[in-house]
Parts: C-alpha cells; structure tokens; sequence
C-alpha cells in the first residue's frame, strides 16, 4: 500500500478516499470471487461459458479474487509491426508476448490468431487464450477505419482459446456491419463455451469538438458499454473515461440532464462509475485499457487507473503496450504493480 499510495502521489488522498455519492456502490455487481456463481450463472449461457469464466479467474497472481489482469498484444496489426515492437524487438516473437503473460502473473494473454497460433501447442495449456478476430489495419493506403474480421470463432476454438474478443467502432459509419458481424460471433462463441470481450470504443471525427476530444467521454463511452453489453459481451473493454458532456458538445443522440447533475460529477471514480453502470451494472465486467507509453510516468499511470477502475466498481485492467515496450523485467513488475491494487484489501470500493 505505500508503494499505491506512493506512484499516486498528490493524487493519492483524493482517490483513495472518495465516496462515490451519485451511484451508490449497493447498485453494483461487483467482482469478487463469486462472481461466476452470484452473476454469470444467470444468463442465458451454456455451462461450458461459466467454466471458462472461472478458468480466467482462477488464472495468475489474482486467482480467486475476482478481478483480471489481461496482456493484450495486437498492435502489430492495428499499428504496425515495427511501430510496436522496435522498442523491444523479443517481442516479434510470440513466444516472448506469451512468457511476459504467464511471468507477469497475467489471467489471460490477447492477441491476434496468428501470432496465438503460432505456439497454441506450446502454451494454450499455460496460460488462457484470448483471440482478438477483427482488427483496423493501416498499411492500405489511402487509410480508413474499419474493423474487418480476420479470424472466425471456429478457429480460435480449436486453438485452445478459451475467449475471443473483438473490436466495434461504435458512433463511426461502418457500426452497424459490425454490430451485426460480432453479435452473430459472439452467439457462436457462446454456443462452444467461450468468453466474449468487446473492445467497445468510439471513432467519429465530428466527436472531436472546439479542439477537445469526446472519445473519452463519460456519457458516450458509457453508452457504448450499453451497446457492447446489449450483444451479449461478457466483458466490455473501455478507455477510462476522461471528462463529460459529449452529447451536449456533440449535438447529436439522446441524454438526460440527470446523467450529468445526479448521476456523474467531475471525479474520475464518479465518471468510471457511470461507465460501470452502463455495463448494466457490472452484469458485464468493465476492463480499463492502460493507453499508450509514454515513458518514466507509465508505472504511475498504470496504477492509478487500475485505482479508478477498481473503486468505480471495475473488473480490471489490460495493458499492453506500457507493458511490452519496455525490457520483459520492468514489463513484469509494471503488471505486478497493476495487480497489486487490485490484491490490496486497502484500496476499496468507492
């Protein structure tokens, strides 16, 4: 706890402390280690689907807590693979994205059918499987962004994967393709016993406004948590919300002035806490992405996310990118760090 409240600095007070005063706590589903048994066990899903929840949870340093920690490595694909990987070059191997995983006491690794499946036989039985099946590519030139589909559910099935995720540019042209591709891929995934995970983020320019950017935003990010859930995603990975207001810059959608007067204020619990309620309360799971490295602050800024996400009523996080392009060490003891909030009987729920 004084390394948490060390790396949270002038922070430190104001996160660890705050009560969340606008959704109460007692509204939430929250994690725990009965999480599969209290939530999961009431939905419409095969039996196979909850082992394979339980197989997540039971996995690396946060066995039987509740919570996930997840090593995501897609970027090879969505950025590229030298933008990725030139700042630690192991890392072009899978092999190394799968050991950074299992050493840094991760639930799950994720990434791309190739690189999974080019050591599947090596360590499907290690460490639980998450194939990413759709990506945004960006070596077709002029760019655009979509989300294509790259793998099938059939194939991440056989491979041992005990989840698939997939991403949907919520708010751009292309949604309703994808909506319509990933819902019909997640009721098949459901149908062979695996987890789903929707990288629900938003990806319009016109939600960029007067030089500010709503991507982040509460009350659109929330609602496309709402979407995410409403396919049946059985995690819903997020940005952690930064600021409010996107509907009202935006001008465009329906909300309620209540979201913003009773229902969120400015702290950035409060604003998660409504990202968590759209996941109809935490039925869903709410993943926090951990961004982009930007260097020496990434360890500050890994905990403290995981702080928000855990207080707001959050199921974990899955960093990738601050993890891997550093020496597989400091890798290790980012994800420890990350994990340890969530170990801590200290940091609570707000």
């Amino acid at each position: 706890m004084t390394n948490i409240v060390s790396l949270l600095g002038e922070e430190a007070e104001g996160l660890l402390t705050h009560t969340c005063t606008t959704i109460d706590k007692g509204m939430i589903h929250l994690p725990g280690s009965d999480y599969v048994d209290r939530v999961l066990a009431h939905k419409d899903l095969k039996p196979g689907v909850l082992r394979a929840m339980q197989t997540l949870f039971n996995t690396g340093r946060l066995d039987g807590s509740g919570y996930l920690s997840i090593l995501p490595v897609d970027q090879g694909v969505e950025h590229s693979g030298g933008a990725s990987f030139a700042p630690n070059p192991i890392y072009f191997d899978p092999a190394m994205i799968v050991e950074l995983a299992i050493e840094g006491g991760c639930n799950a690794v994720a990434s791309t059918l190739g690189v999974l499946g080019s050591v599947s036989r090596l360590y499907a039985h290690k460490i639980p499987f998450l194939v990413k099946i759709n990506h945004n590519e960006i070596l077709s030139y002029p760019n655009f962004y979509d989300q294509t589909l790259f793998a099938s559910v059939d194939q991440a099935f056989d491979m041992g994967a005990v989840a698939v995720g997939a991403t949907i540019y919520y708010g751009s042209v292309e949604s309703r393709r994808q909506i319509q591709e990933i819902s019909e891929a997640f009721m098949h995934a459901h149908e062979l016993g695996m987890v789903t995970v929707l990288w629900a983020y938003l990806r319009n320019v016109s939600f960029k406004v007067d030089g500010v950017d709503y991507h982040t935003a509460a009350d659109l990010t929330g609602q496309a948590n709402h979407l995410a859930a409403t396919i049946e995603a059985d995690i819903v990975k997020q940005k952690q919300a930064v600021g409010n207001g996107g509907y009202m810059a935006v001008k465009f959608g329906k909300t309620n002035e209540k979201v913003y007067t009773d229902l969120t204020t400015d702290h950035p619990i409060d604003l998660v806490r409504y990202q968590v309620a759209n996941c109809f309360m935490g039925r869903a799971g709410l993943i926090n992405s951990g961004g982009a490295s930007s260097g020496e602050g990434d360890l500050a800024q890994a905990v403290r996310t995981a702080v928000i996400n855990k207080r707001a009523g959050g199921m974990g996080m899955i960093s990738g990118r601050k993890a891997f392009q550093r020496p597989m060490a400091e890798g290790v003891e980012l994800l420890r760090a990350i994990q340890e909030v969530y170990l801590s009987d200290e940091v609570t729920i707000a």
